[in-house]
Order: C-alpha cells, then structure tokens, then sequence
C-alpha cells in the first residue's frame, strides 16, 4: 500500500496492535525473517550516486537507511534478550538521526549493513521462534513510549523493515 499523501509513512504509521494471536505471530515471524533480503533486492541495482540520494525531501540517504535498518534492529533485538533475561528492564533508547550522521552510516558500502542484518535476523527470528506463550508477554520499559510486550516488539520491528524498504522502492531515483 503506497500512502501518496506523506512520503514518510510509505505503507502507513505503525498501529501497536491490541492482540497478537499465535497465527499473527507466524506472519509476522515470517515478515521478520524475510526484511534482510527483502532490503537487498530493494537496492540490489542501485549505483553509489543513488544510494547517497534521499528517499524523500529532507530525508536520509538510501545508504543511510539501510544503516540505519540495521541500527535500529541491533537494538530491538538487544532489548528483546535483555526482557527474557530481565524483569520489565528500562531500556535506552538512541538518537536515530544522530546515529544517521556519523561516518559509517554517511559513506560506508551498504554491504557490511546488509550482512549484519541477514546474520542479526537470523539469530533473532531463531530466539524469537523458541519462545514460550508466557515469554513472549515479557516487557522492557521504553522511557517515552512506557511498557512493552516481546509481541508488540516484533510486530513494530516487522512494520519497520517494510516501512524503510518501502521508501527505497518509491524513492525518486
């Protein structure tokens, strides 16, 4: 689905959902597991010109994004193993557009993201599938957005995936 009216939200904002039955889960696993080479045909014909292109007006590079992609999964996935290992841990949340800016999310060949994120989803989807009913109601605190469930987490983490390969398939290249 392609949202014509703002560019930022290509496939629409992330709605945290109110129940995610097991059957959702799978789907979502599944959206997971899919992200890394999903991302990879995105920009699999891109030249080095287009990836350091906006996607949009006043947005982040394709080279960027997909740094960025693998930024913020590293972290997610870091904060699921900390809620299985934790009671409700307080996470830390990063600054996103400042992580965007330094040197190796600026300039650095996108490959080194794209293997990180196929090896990361590979062990993440492979926690996130050995995880009991009890398990996946598990919290870590997010300091501005409150609790959340492992479930909600990966159903963020799905949209978010989509979302970015999606404002590299409609960037204006």
């Amino acid at each position: 689905m392609n949202n014509q009216t703002d560019p930022r939200y290509p496939i629409g904002q992330f709605t945290w959902p109110a129940a995610i039955t097991p059957a959702d889960r799978r789907k979502l696993l599944n959206a997971a597991a899919a992200t890394p080479e999903l991302l990879r045909a995105a920009v699999a014909e891109l030249t080095p010109a287009q990836l350091d292109t906006p996607y949009r007006p006043g947005g982040w590079t394709i080279r960027q994004t997909v740094h960025h992609v693998a930024d913020s999964h590293m972290n997610a996935y870091i904060r699921c193993r900390f809620a299985l290992t934790e009671d409700a841990p307080v996470i830390k949340p990063y600054a996103e557009k400042l992580w965007a800016e330094l040197s190796d999310a600026a300039t650095a060949e996108i490959d080194i993201s794209l293997l990180l994120l196929t090896a990361l989803h590979m062990r993440w989807v492979l926690l996130l599938e050995s995880l009991t009913e009890a398990q996946w109601q598990r919290t870590f605190v997010h300091p501005v957005l409150g609790p959340r469930r492992l479930e909600e987490t990966l159903a963020l983490y799905a949209w978010h995936g989509t979302h970015h390969i999606a404002h590299i398939t409609n960037a204006p290249l």
